[in-house]
């Protein structure tokens, strides 16, 4: 869908900052679009494929943003950490004027995908427990993964909280002390939590895929982040 902004507005849509300062970075020559400075933030364009450079960056107009990021441990998925650092922090400063936020919430200890966006619609649909939506987790476990373990995980492991046993989709040994397992509960620390109800302990924790949308087809290092295509998010079902 078309629309058209002034240039000031759209600006400060972009992250740049606040709108008086937007206009005054345009009233000052630092805004070219096509490779002509524009200097009037009144005037209107069309904000679809729009491209404009500031200060010899070339920044694409994008209405929403739908990230992905490879989290390193030791960051919070939160705007306000407690102990350690955000995962906020590893973005661009702009998209914090733009009020990006964690899709959901990984340990700061876990590692892997996380999904990050501005868009309220598309985190509420991700994040709702209601759609079910499979996630990949491969764990680390202190005890050997035994052929018990997988059966106990598969066929559901009651937990404190919870009114019925807790079942994974799928699980399978990936090592003498690594399993991977697949979850569409989402509930709180769930894989650490049913990993010690079935006798065991997570070491370490990473997140590998979500639906259909892996980690490894992002090619991103730690702490490396991308914008997702519409490819891409049609994979998050």
């Amino acid at each position: 869908m078309s629309s058209k902004l002034s240039l000031d507005r759209i600006l400060q849509s972009q992250g740049v900052g606040t709108r008086k300062w937007c206009r005054e970075l345009i009233s000052d020559g630092e805004v070219q679009i096509d490779g002509v400075v524009v200097d009037d933030y009144r005037l209107m364009f069309e904000t679809n494929g729009l491209v404009f450079t500031l200060f010899d960056e070339e920044w694409v107009y994008r209405k929403h943003l739908y990230l992905a990021l490879n989290k390193p441990s030791n960051f919070e998925c939160s705007r306000k950490p407690s102990h350690h650092p955000a995962v906020l922090t590893l973005l661009p400063e702009e998209f914090s004027w733009r009020e990006v936020q964690p899709v959901g919430r990984l340990d700061h200890d876990t590692t892997g995908l996380l999904l990050l966006s501005d868009d309220g619609a598309f985190i509420h649909a991700q994040s709702s427990a209601k759609r079910h939506v499979p996630k990949v987790y491969v764990a680390t476990t202190q005890d050997p993964v035994t052929d018990e373990l997988i059966a106990q995980l598969l066929g559901g492991v009651q937990l404190h909280d919870e009114p019925a046993p807790l079942a994974a989709l799928e699980c399978r040994k990936q090592g003498e002390h690594q399993l991977e397992i697949v979850l569409d509960q989402g509930k709180y620390h769930q894989v650490k939590r049913m990993l010690a109800a079935a006798g065991n302990h997570c070491a370490a924790l990473r997140r590998s895929a979500i639906n259909q949308l892996t980690l490894e087809s992002l090619d991103l290092e730690e702490g490396e982040w991308c914008y997702l295509d519409s490819d891409q998010l049609g994979l998050l079902g």
